[in-house]
């Protein structure tokens, strides 16, 4: 990306606020409140905050420096093609258990709007069918509907905070006792950082735009200060109120029918993107792998029934332990890429002499076995180590095992395959 066409701080302070003050970090925000006091959520929601601060900063910054993508800038952090590809499926999967989620939600709302007359089976299918035929045929349209959901979204919890503060007041709220089963402050600390590691971790898709390190810095803690810390404690708090998680029933309870049906509507906007997404990275790797294009009009219906199942199933009891296992799948990802850029600097030398130029090194590693056994280790380590913050001792010991595995092994093993010379479309993006 040119420095004739980066944006200023302001702008992208307003986009990633964008992506933060929505529905996903709300359900966060309501799953602590009905298992936590107000004082633990808001140290739960401040160091999973933190820990998302400190991922995207650091990567977002050498993505401002480098210009390039998440996917791109993995290939020269230690990743390479096969660690990447790798990558993109753990995404792809990622957002295909979201997808589902939040068409449950968005059936939920649909379901609610008829009474019950409905049924979640078929509300489910055909919430998904919307998603999947906007995707499909009209992704243009999205652009309109993301311009009235976002806000409409926002007015729909500032009213429910004004209905909530007529039953109760502020002191009550704080005082309540969770209406849930307790969560620890460690365990909500890995939920917040699971329900937005992926968007930590693809900053550089962001901030490749951006004209400084400075500038990424500025963007991160302000977005995600008040994005994560406002929406989420707001959540808390209405949860409290109505002793429950679920986000339909809040607002519904809250805020009425229109509420309900908002919270419907905003789900268009932020499921396109769990459909596009992982149905984008699906053909990308069919044709890395297979050497031969696949239709993506298919793969989006596939990856929108696979949603729509996990929906069915019932993802949407399971999603504290989904943002848990993202919780500690994820961060590895971020510490194995900061402390190949920034510490082991194994491709500094080459991506410095090619940025002035506009262009990218000629070569990058096909396999890196130090990366996928640190991956491995650090997530591994996260699951099963309970104390402290799993999250931060899944990236912690994710990096930590990459810097020794790259000190202590030799080249041969590191790189057990000869470099992949880089493509005309990777020098493009």
């Amino acid at each position: 990306m040119p420095q004739s066409e980066r944006r200023g701080v302001g702008e992208m302070v307003m986009v990633r606020l964008g992506q933060l003050a929505c529905l996903p970090l709300f359900m966060m925000g309501a799953a602590l409140g009905v298992g936590m006091r107000f004082w633990d959520a808001f140290w739960a929601i401040l160091l999973g905050t933190v820990l998302l601060e400190i991922v995207s900063a650091l990567i977002g910054i050498a993505g401002a420096r480098e210009g390039v993508s998440t996917y791109v800038l993995s290939r020269w952090t230690g990743f390479g093609r096969v660690g990447t590809t790798i990558l993109s499926l753990v995404t792809a999967i990622s957002g295909i258990g979201w997808f589902g989620v939040q068409n449950t939600v968005f059936a939920e709302g649909l379901n609610s709007a008829f009474g019950g007359h409905l049924g979640m089976v078929a509300a489910n299918i055909i919430a998904a069918a919307v998603v999947v035929v906007i995707v499909v045929y009209g992704f243009r349209w999205l652009s309109w509907t993301a311009t009235i959901a976002v806000p409409g979204f926002l007015v729909v919890v500032a009213y429910g905070l004004v209905k909530m503060f007529q039953g109760h007041s502020l002191s009550s709220l704080i005082a309540s006792a969770p209406p849930g089963a307790a969560m620890s402050i460690g365990a909500g600390a890995t939920v917040v950082a699971g329900a937005f590691m992926v968007g930590a971790i693809a900053t550089p898709d962001m901030t490749r735009y951006m004209r400084s390190g400075r500038d990424v810095v500025w963007m991160t803690i302000i977005a995600f200060t008040t994005g994560e810390i406002l929406m989420g404690m707001t959540a808390v708090l209405m949860a409290h109120a109505t002793g429950t998680a679920d986000v339909v029933t809040i607002l519904l309870k809250l805020s009425g029918v229109v509420g309900g049906l908002m919270v419907a509507f905003s789900t268009i906007k932020i499921n396109d993107w769990n459909l596009y997404a992982p149905s984008l990275a699906i053909t990308n790797l069919w044709e890395s792998v297979f050497g031969r294009p696949i239709n993506r009009a298919w793969v989006t219906v596939v990856v929108g029934a696979l949603g729509t199942a996990l929906a069915i199933g019932g993802i949407l009891n399971l999603f504290v332990p989904f943002l848990t296992l993202l919780g500690v799948t994820l961060p590895p990802v971020g510490g194995i890429m900061m402390a190949d850029y920034f510490i082991l600097k194994t491709h500094r030398k080459e991506l410095e002499a090619t940025r002035a130029k506009g262009t990218l090194p000629s070569s990058y590693p096909t396999v890196n076995v130090a990366c996928l056994v640190a991956w491995a280790v650090g997530s591994v380590t996260g699951h099963v180590v309970t104390w402290g913050i799993p999250s931060l001792t899944a990236l912690i010991v994710g990096g930590a095992v990459y810097v020794v595995l790259m000190k202590v092994l030799p080249q041969s093993v590191v790189f057990p395959v000869e470099r992949r010379a880089t493509s005309v479309a990777v020098q493009a993006d």
